[in-house]
């Protein structure tokens, strides 16, 4: 604390200092140094409100907080209209003041040489630009003799992709001799700069030549450095690397590229998130901050993936408060730790609280107030829950309904429940409660306020007891890889990609809507498990063993979008869709769920999951003698919501 306020008074002092000197040089040079006495008694009054006014300017455009180290040719133009808005008011207060002088002596002190004016904004600006690029110059000089003492053997690496990204990686890469790279040669399939020098390295061909020019250079890895290829494109590049015998890694994507500035300590393996990703999504980002600035936010199951990238999320946006609601103690420490850490202005609120203690639940909504409410608390392990469904119906379905009516109660404006897509024709408990707690955010909009919503996507990429950390742990440890069921396929976006969807979803809600987020084509699970396998050096069948154990109780070999009766409508984001119903009836809804409730005290799994398909009638359970329901649905192709099956 005390760091950053001497590095502010430090600053604030150069600012002061600079644009004295410069109104005084400014003078000095339209008197050709010969002021005379009553002109530099007139200009020496002056001084300290000219200066007053352009450091009000400075403060206004945000220039006094930004970071000397990291001055862009952006901040520059941010300065220079921050001075030249300075300029314009002196400069009326000069042409005002003559028509002033008969009427309040004073404004005789406002006549200032226009000269002087003139010059002062020339001087002032590139004396406030000056100091910080001679501040970031210092900082990259010392950072570069530093590197170099930490300097390691440098290894012949080809950068594939010569566009922005990889401008931005090979200027970094010249100023970090620690990272052990040494670029010998860009590869690019654009035509247009083909022979092109780009920091000293020359573009020598595409990537269909990687062995001729890794041949050529003596490369042995290659960087992939395109920053927001598709998973496509990265596929193509890795195979045709390993063709050249070369070791590839990737630099993180270009949402990681902020500022002009990346992060090169963060290259990597090339992992199964870059074989499987797509476009990058485009948020709206001006409806998003509407939607979250300066606003009270509580979100729920915040220590779990989804709600901890929510919560990553949702802190960028800069909320009044962020409130933090969790059971698992260790995983809210870890989620509040990380934020206080990345957000420390960001009044960050950990409150242990199961979604079910009314009581709690009640009181952190009363303390905190909150305006939106993210809903990301559940159980969500299918075969875990079949194994315990009262816990899955307390949680998902009676643990919603808390939620939901406290919110509903205390006037929330916006509450948004994360779904899944097991919700859709549901042959799991979990996918029938997570239906259940739908049903029940419907038809609670219909007599609300508040801005119900929800929101269903697929699998996510990485989170906890997924099955990438299985097969990457199966992987290590010599195999087997088990497979339930070679055509079993589900459909995947990474966990940020999701998040940034829900949030734009939250903002999109008029109340009432189930959102789909487009999920993009199915991905076969033995196909992800043999891409995992050859990612890690290895060949599927000849070194590790990929097994089919057979489809676990309330698993289904591929995964719906969207119900039958809900019509698909696109919504103004391309990713984002909306289905349409008929809302349930509040009144019968929450008979049943009482019932349930019951039900959950006795532990009686045969009559809970009846009491589930009673509710759910889609819901088809194969431990019930119950004939099941005709099951239709939707699913995404290309992009596209395909119509009615």
């Amino acid at each position: 604390m005390m760091s950053r306020l001497r590095t502010r008074t430090s600053q604030f002092l150069i600012d002061i200092t600079v644009l004295m000197l410069a109104f005084f040089l400014a003078m000095l040079v339209r008197f050709d140094w010969d002021v005379p006495g009553p002109m530099f008694r007139q200009l020496m009054i002056v001084l300290p409100y000219v200066v007053l006014v352009q450091y009000a300017f400075l403060s206004g455009f945000g220039i006094t907080r930004f970071s000397w180290r990291y001055i862009s040719l952006r901040d520059a133009v941010r300065i220079f209209a921050a001075i030249c808005s300075a300029t314009a008011v002196l400069v009326a207060l000069r042409l005002a003041s003559p028509m002033l002088v008969d009427r309040f002596a004073i404004a005789r002190y406002g006549i200032v040489p226009l000269g002087v004016l003139l010059g002062d904004f020339v001087l002032a600006f590139i004396g406030l630009s000056g100091v910080r690029a001679l501040r970031r110059m210092l900082g990259e000089r010392i950072a570069t003799e530093q590197h170099r003492r930490e300097e390691k053997p440098r290894v012949p690496t080809l950068l594939v992709g010569a566009g922005q990204g990889g401008v931005l990686i090979a200027q970094e890469i010249t100023r970090r001799p620690d990272l052990g790279i040494r670029p010998v040669a860009f590869v690019d399939d654009d035509p247009v700069k083909q022979g092109a020098v780009i920091h000293g390295i020359k573009v020598q061909g595409t990537s269909k030549e990687l062995l001729r020019i890794a041949e050529r250079h003596g490369a042995t890895q290659a960087l992939i450095t395109i920053s927001n290829a598709p998973g496509s494109a990265i596929r193509r590049i890795t195979e045709r690397c390993k063709e050249a015998g070369l070791k590839v890694k990737i630099v993180p994507g270009a949402y990681e590229i902020v500022g002009g500035r990346v992060n090169l300590s963060r290259i990597r393996e090339v992992a199964i998130e870059d074989l499987l990703r797509r476009e990058q999504v485009k948020l709206q980002t001006e409806v998003v901050s509407e939607l979250v600035r300066g606003q009270p936010v509580i979100v729920t199951g915040a220590g779990g993936s989804i709600g901890s990238e929510l919560c990553r999320q949702i802190a960028a946006y800069r909320p009044s408060r962020l409130v933090l609601v969790e059971r698992s103690e260790n995983a809210l420490f870890e989620i509040h730790s990380e934020l206080c850490r990345r957000f420390s202005e960001l009044d960050v609120v950990p409150c242990v609280a199961d979604i079910t203690d009314v009581p709690r639940v009640t009181q952190v909504f009363r303390e905190y107030r909150p305006m939106i409410v993210f809903h990301a608390a559940a159980h969500k392990h299918v075969p875990m829950m079949e194994w315990n469904p009262a816990e899955a119906v307390k949680n998902n379905v009676l643990g919603t309904q808390i939620i939901a009516d406290v919110a509903d109660q205390l006037a929330v404006e916006h509450f948004v429940m994360v779904s899944t897509d097991k919700a859709v024709n549901p042959t799991s408990i979990m996918g029938a409660t997570k239906r259940a707690a739908e049903l029940y955010v419907q038809a609670l909009s219909t007599h609300s306020a508040t801005h119900f919503a929800t929101v269903r996507f697929g699998n996510v990429l990485g989170s906890a007891g997924s099955v990438i950390p299985i097969f990457r742990r199966q992987i290590h440890d010599g195999g087997p890889v088990t497979v339930t069921h070679p055509e079993m396929t589900r459909y995947f976006m990474t966990i940020p990609e999701a998040v940034q969807l829900v949030m734009q979803a939250a903002a999109l809600s008029q109340g009432g809507e189930t959102f789909i987020l487009d999920m993009g084509q199915p991905v076969r699970i033995v196909d992800l498990a043999h891409d995992l396998i050859r990612l890690s050096g290895l060949e599927p069948e000849k070194d590790i063993e990929v097994r089919f154990t057979g489809i676990r109780p309330g698993e289904k070999l591929f995964e719906e979008l969207s119900h039958s009766s809900e019509g698909i409508e696109r919504t103004t984001h391309p990713k984002i869709f909306t289905g349409t119903y008929d809302s349930p009836h509040l009144p019968a809804l929450r008979a049943q769920f009482e019932t349930l409730g019951g039900l959950c005290t006795t532990a009686n799994p045969s009559a809970i999951r009846q009491a589930l398909v009673q509710l759910v009638p889609e819901y088809e359970d194969d431990s019930l003698d119950s004939e099941p329901p005709a099951r239709t649905g939707h699913a995404f192709r290309d992009s596209k919501p395909v119509g009615r099956a």
